[in-house]
């Protein structure tokens, strides 16, 4: 089965820290670029952060520039999302996306989610 687990949100203070991370199973990680997406409750889901396949290449939302860190380790097929100095407008759930084409078709996956609360 193919899918993306992602794991390691929580409620954390104003300020704190947490990494996320997504893994996947059923395929490899290595020809996909990596997308964070997020959506607090009334809102519409939003990028974060995207990571091509070398992970040479990132970019992240204005809002979170300089807070936050994307990676990927494919040796173990996992994509991580860095947050520090996270405010309490980063609570939402946290989605992690990886997308490829391949000989023309695309491929689109979706994780089913962490939620992470800042509060105090």
């Amino acid at each position: 089965q193919l899918q993306l687990v992602e794991s390691g949100g929580g409620l954390v203070q104003p300020g704190g820290s947490l990494r996320l991370s997504c893994a996947a199973s059923g395929f490899t990680l290595d020809y996909y670029t990596i997308g964070w997406f997020r959506q607090a409750p009334g809102k519409e889901r939003e990028g974060v952060s995207c990571i091509g396949r070398s992970g040479s290449s990132t970019n992240y939302a204005d809002s979170v520039k300089g807070r936050f860190t994307i990676s990927r380790d494919n040796a173990k097929n996992t994509v991580y999302l860095q947050m520090n100095s996270l405010k309490p407008e980063d609570t939402g759930v946290y989605y992690c996306n990886a997308v490829r084409r391949r000989f023309g078709r695309p491929y689109d996956y979706w994780g089913q989610g962490t939620q992470v609360t800042v509060s105090s």
